[in-house]
């Protein structure tokens, strides 16, 4: 048992010793098969058992041994199996001799290409941020990395969508655009979470009325008899948000009167993040893309905020 679990089967030390014997069994058994089919010859005078009645006029299939030298390459092609047992894995837990794996197969793959790829970014990570974002042959890199790894949240044209910010727009909720803050989000990554304030604020009725008021600080089209009592349960808010409604950098609190909107801007929208709550996050780069290509990376996303 592991912290109340039992081990799983699979894990056990049996697997090992039944995939062996499997394998081992096998190859015998090829082997015996073989012998069994072709040790034994015509006497003189005997004819082979016909296999199938005649078709097609005179075709016929019969009990004849296999040629030999058919035979010595079905006997190579065992011993080859044996062989590559010996030195490669296969035979349960066995890494065999030469120890060779896969999975060290890729690691090495991954250090000669990663290698390869620092060869041209490294020139960039001395310079500063802003620098490489104004080099165009940085910023063409920086594109392709950034279809590569980023566009599949933000977009090919890193506009985002719903749940995913915009990257053009120069409205950043860590650090307002600092080049070192927007390094870091990249590389280490970020987690946002608003906490569900339907019970705080009066349930349904309560969110729609503090939804017409977030609308009104904006300038947006609101109800005002609903953006009214809205405010009074707005200081349920305000400890994040501020009293304007602006955000808080410090406490990664979005500014509301603005449009970037990353769950949506409607009333159902904000009514849903204020009843539900919300947490989204990035995930941490550095680790699987290496400093060099985060490096060009938020290059390339800063050029894009601050239209270079």
């Amino acid at each position: 048992m592991i912290a109340g679990y039992a081990v799983p089967d699979f894990v056990s030390g049996f697997w090992h010793y039944y995939i062996a014997a499997i394998t081992v069994v096998s190859i015998i058994a090829i082997i015996w098969f073989l012998r069994s089919q072709t040790t034994r010859k015509l006497a003189p005078g005997e004819e082979a058992e016909v296999l199938e009645p005649t078709f097609d006029g005179d075709l016929q299939e019969l009990n004849n041994p296999l040629p030999r030298w058919w035979l010595y390459m079905f006997y190579l092609l065992i011993v080859f199996g044996i062989l590559y047992l010996v030195l490669y894995p296969g035979l349960g837990r066995f890494e065999g001799v030469w120890g060779w794996s896969s999975a060290d197969a890729y690691k090495q793959e991954r250090a000669r290409v990663d290698a390869e790829f620092d060869r041209q970014f490294q020139p960039f990570l001395g310079q500063d941020l802003m620098a490489v974002a104004a080099d165009p042959k940085a910023r063409e890199m920086g594109q392709r990395l950034f279809l590569t790894y980023c566009a599949q949240c933000h977009g090919s044209d890193a506009k985002g969508s719903q749940h995913f910010p915009n990257l053009t727009d120069g409205l950043w909720l860590f650090g307002g655009g600092d080049p070192e803050v927007v390094k870091a989000s990249i590389a280490y990554g970020r987690t946002g979470e608003m906490p569900p304030l339907g019970d705080a604020v009066g349930g349904e009725q309560g969110a729609r009325e503090v939804a017409h008021y977030v609308l009104a600080l904006g300038g947006k089209p609101h109800d005002a008899q609903l953006a009214a009592a809205g405010q009074a349960k707005w200081v349920v808010c305000a400890g994040c948000h501020g009293e304007d409604g602006k955000g808080n950098l410090a406490l990664s609190a979005p500014d509301l009167t603005n449009d970037a909107w990353q769950y949506g801007g409607s009333e159902a929208a904000i009514v849903e993040s204020i009843v539900k709550g919300r947490k989204g996050g990035m995930p941490a780069q550095l680790e699987a893309l290496g400093e060099a290509k985060v490096h060009l990376l938020t290059a390339y996303v800063l050029g894009l905020s601050q239209g270079k």
